[in-house]
C-alpha cells in the first residue's frame, strides 16, 4: 500500500516521503497513530501543492536574509555586562542577545543560527562578529562595555 508519511519514522520514512509498505503496518500502526495518510491521488495533489509553497516561502526568506546580509556590513552594536577589573563579564554574551540588539538599534531581524561565534563572549572590548547563510559571509562590530 502506498503511504504518505505525517512524520519521520525510523528506519522507514521520513515526513512528505511517498513509500510502499505493508498494508497490515499501514493499517495496525501508522494510520491509527497519524503518522501517515494513504497515498490517493488527491492526496499527493495536495503534497506537491503544499511542497511548492514551502519551496516559495524559503526562496522569499532566503532572498529576505541576503538583504539583510548587505545591510549589517560596517553596524556597530554596543551591548554592556557587569565586569570585574581585569574586564571579564560575570555572565557571558550569547547570540540571543546580540541578535536582539541588532534588532532594537537598526530594525534588522537575522537567525541566531546564522550568528557565527566559536564561543559566548566573556569580556570587554571590540570583537568583529560573522554572520554567514550558505557560503556568503557578512561582519558587523560588537563593543562590550563594563557596566
Amino acid at each position: 500500500m502506498k503511504v504518505i508519511f505525517l512524520k519521520n519514522v525510523q528506519r522507514v520514512g521520513k515526513k512528505n516521503d511517498v513509500k510502499d509498505v505493508n498494508d497490515g503496518y499501514a493499517v495496525n500502526f501508522l494510520f491509527p497513530n497519524k503518522l501517515a495518510i494513504s497515498a490517493t491521488s488527491s492526496a499527493l495533489k495536495e503534497l506537491e501543492k503544499s511542497q511548492k509553497e514551502i519551496l516559495i516561502e524559503r526562496e522569499l526568506e532566503e532572498g529576505l536574509l541576503m538583504k539583510n546580509l548587505e545591510e549589517i556590513k560596517g553596524k556597530v552594536v554596543t551591548l554592556q555586562g557587569k565586569a570585574n577589573e581585569k574586564g571579564n563579564l560575570f555572565s557571558s554574551i550569547h547570540k540571543k542577545e546580540i541578535r536582539d540588539k541588532m534588532f532594537e538599534e537598526y530594525k534588522i531581524e537575522i537567525n541566531e543560527d546564522l550568528i557565527v561565534l566559536e564561543k559566548p563572549i566573556k569580556e570587554i572590548g571590540e570583537f568583529e562578529i560573522p554572520v554567514q547563510i550558505k557560503n556568503k559571509k557578512s561582519f558587523f562590530k560588537l563593543i562590550v562595555n563594563k557596566l
